[in-house]
């Protein structure tokens, strides 16, 4: 996921090709260019460069590379002046993290003949903080410093990274694990106009779908209703909010199968306030106060909304998990929506009942919809 798609596929074509498709892409050359590279990785010791020319082509390549410049325009390091002491051919993974101060950071994993060659490549260069240049087809990418030794092959690379340099490195680092030769057939860039058109006609679903459920249980519950109103604001709020944190992070971008996913949690939210509303109403009739009827009530509701809510996420991962294209964004924003309805009706719905149950429910019992109980709060 180099390009920070999240719902890409690859699907093949023949014996020699394949299709790729990678939604939500805006720079179609970058990613041309990504997909086009070879792919050879090499990692230089900075020290073994004893040509000072080449030393300030690293240096200017790095930057230009840094500043989003065309490489290309750049001469390659000449392979007769430096000897890489390892070869992409070792990494197993590559991804974008966050240091311990919350900046962006690049994480990197090998297997056990790298991690040994980079065991002691890393204790050579610790002692002075030397540098490893990392080079991907000729050209200097960047060269970050030893600060440590690295014995298990785990490795984060560190430093002023933006978010999107952070990500190029990474897919730089993938892309270098595979070296083999690829080369672009054909190439379109599909407008975005038939995707909005259904993207739009699936948020207005979604919301006809909120407001109906609002209306029915306004109607059906009557103050309780409003109680779920309520609810299922905090909860669109925080759903939406946790959605628009992905996608700004680069982990989430909103299919029509990611709306299908939005529009089964707001069915699951109004359920486990329904739960709440009908335990509480129950309790009430057995001639319980108001007050002890909210506590228990909804405490017992609660139990079983998350037997369910658990069960259901349980199938939701597994397809997240299994499951390849589209289909993963319904599973993701499903167990997005079940994590945030166990919390709005933990911390939110069951509370304003208690709440209100001391207080307006006990003096107007009529205006939510309750009969019986003692008449005490």
């Amino acid at each position: 996921n180099g390009f920070g798609v999240s719902e890409a596929t690859v699907q093949r074509q023949g014996t020699h090709a394949f299709l790729v498709q990678l939604p939500g892409v805006r720079d179609a050359e970058q990613a041309l260019d990504l997909l086009g590279q070879p792919g050879k990785l090499e990692f230089v010791d900075l020290t073994s460069i004893v040509d000072t020319a080449t030393v300030e082509l690293v240096v200017t390549q790095i930057e230009t590379d840094r500043l989003g410049g065309a490489l290309d325009e750049l001469p390659k390091l000449d392979e007769e002046r430096y000897e890489p002491f390892m070869t992409g051919e070792v990494i197993t993974g590559a991804q974008v993290t966050a240091d311990q101060f919350g900046n962006a950071a690049v994480s990197i994993t090998m297997d056990t003949a790298g991690a040994e060659v980079w065991g002691a490549k890393t204790t050579e260069l610790a002692a002075f903080q030397g540098q490893i240049v990392i080079l991907l087809d000729g050209y200097a990418k960047s060269a970050p410093s030893v600060i440590e030794p690295i014995l298990t092959g785990d490795t984060q690379i560190t430093g002023s990274f933006t978010y999107d340099e952070a990500k190029r490195l990474a897919a730089v680092l993938q892309s270098g694990a595979m070296p083999v030769d690829l080369r672009i057939d054909e190439s379109r860039l599909v407008g975005p106009t038939l995707g909005q058109d259904s993207l739009r006609q699936g948020l207005l679903a979604a919301l006809v779908g909120l407001g109906l459920v609002a209306v029915y249980m306004a109607v059906y519950y009557r103050g309780l209703g409003v109680i779920s109103w309520f609810a299922l604001g905090v909860f669109a709020s925080l759903f939406l909010g946790v959605l628009a944190l992905l996608s700004r992070m680069g982990a989430f971008a909103l299919s029509l199968p990611g709306i299908a996913g939005m529009v089964l949690t707001i069915g699951l939210a109004a359920d486990s306030s329904i739960l709440q509303f009908e335990r509480f109403k129950e309790e009430v009739k057995l001639g319980k106060t108001f007050r002890s009827a909210a506590k228990s009530g909804t405490r017992h509701a609660i139990g079983t909304s998350i037997d369910a809510d658990v069960v259901t996420l349980v199938s939701a991962a597994a397809i997240y998990l299994f499951a390849i294209g589209p289909v993963r964004g319904f599973a993701l924003t499903l167990m997005i929506g079940i994590a945030i309805d166990i919390i709005v009706m933990t911390l939110f719905t069951r509370t304003a009942i208690v709440l209100l149950a001391e207080s307006v429910i006990a003096k107007a019992p009529t205006l939510f919809g309750m009969k019986g109980g003692d008449g005490r709060a």
